[in-house]
Formats: structure tokens, sequence, C-alpha cells
């Protein structure tokens, strides 16, 4: 299982400045609605993903992003942790106060400020070497994603760059679906099967 499989919909960014939306599960009218903002649905890995290339112009990207906002519509399960849809790939502004590393299960964290710093330690992350930082404790693959959604939202209100690195360099580098579901599928009450009718 890959840190991508644990949302219905995940938005994130490859080392190569695209911007991908990968949904875990079907979804309706969701191919017309991201299609529509002009991302290019693609295959990879046996999986369908939308693309938006780093070339596509700020006013396209932020007509993208709102497409991807409106994927809330239609499931609360959604990840976002692209910094293309943050930062304009050609104009990426200042470097990160804190950068996350999710590779495999591994997480590491890098802070350049004191303020990312203190906002690390505040969610449990310990000093490692230099300026990295670790997750609190063993996670799981699920419980080290949220632990990344919390401090990078966090450091967003506090007005701080952040970047999170997927290890995926390029689109083609997105990993296949696991083999096993990683969404849960709600279930219904139980029911008593009915007595069947005697004359």
């Amino acid at each position: 299982m890959s840190f991508v499989d644990h949302a219905d919909v995940f938005i994130g960014s490859t080392g190569d400045a695209h911007t991908f939306v990968l949904l875990n599960r079907p979804i309706r009218g969701v191919d017309r609605l991201l299609t529509g903002a002009g991302l290019t649905a693609r295959t990879v890995n046996g999986r369908t993903l939308y693309l938006l290339p780093p070339t596509t112009s700020e006013e396209a990207n932020e007509q993208a992003g709102t497409a991807m906002y409106g994927l809330l519509s239609h499931t609360h399960d959604l990840v976002d942790l692209s910094w293309t849809t943050r930062r304009s790939p050609q104009n990426p502004g200042p470097e990160p106060d804190l950068c996350f590393t999710l590779t495999d299960t591994a997480l590491t964290a890098n802070a350049a400020t004191d303020e990312a710093r203190s906002l690390l330690e505040q969610h449990g992350f310990t000093p490692s070497a230099g300026s990295s930082y670790q997750a609190p404790v063993p996670l799981s693959e699920r419980d080290l994603l949220g632990a990344v959604v919390r401090a990078e939202s966090h450091a967003y209100t506090h007005g701080l760059v952040v970047r999170v690195d997927l290890g995926i360099p390029t689109p083609d580098a997105i990993p296949a679906a696991s083999q096993r579901t990683s969404i849960a599928v709600p279930v219904g009450p139980a029911t008593q099967p009915k007595p069947l009718r005697t004359r």
C-alpha cells in the first residue's frame, strides 16, 4: 500500500511539478468536472489519474483548483498535499519553511525556521539530526499521513511555506493500486432474514 491509497481522493504533486488527482474509488461525474477544468485523464500503472502540467497558466491552475475542491461535494475523504496548487511552478516564491518527505512508510520533516521547528514540536515530532524531525512514535501509514495533513494545515494558518515531497518524481512513478482495498465501504445495519410464510 502507498500513502496515496488512503483517501477517496488524493491530490499531490510530482517532483517535476505536475499536479495530480487520484481517485481511489469510482465517483460519478468527476471525470467531466476535472477534464472540464483542464486536467487531462491518463492511465498510469492501471490507475486513472488527472494531471495538470507545470506549464499551466495561473488562471487555468486556479480553475482546476476550484474543480478539485468541487470534489468535496462528492466525498469528504479528500487529502490535498500538493505544493503546486499553492505555489506556481513558474514563480515558486520563497524557499519552504517546512518540508515533509514521505517515502514508502517513512516520514521526515525539515524545518528552516524557528517557527517551523516549534510547530513540528507542537505536533509531537522529535528532533533528529540538524534541522530534521521524525514522527513522534512508530505509526501506521495512515497515521503518518494524518500527521502530515494536520501539521501542514496548521503551518498554512501561520503563513509558513510548506512543501510535501511524496517521493514521486514524475507521473509515471505513481504506484499501482494496492491489492487490498484501503477504503472502508459503509455497511447498513444488519437485517434478519424474514421468515418464509407457510400455509
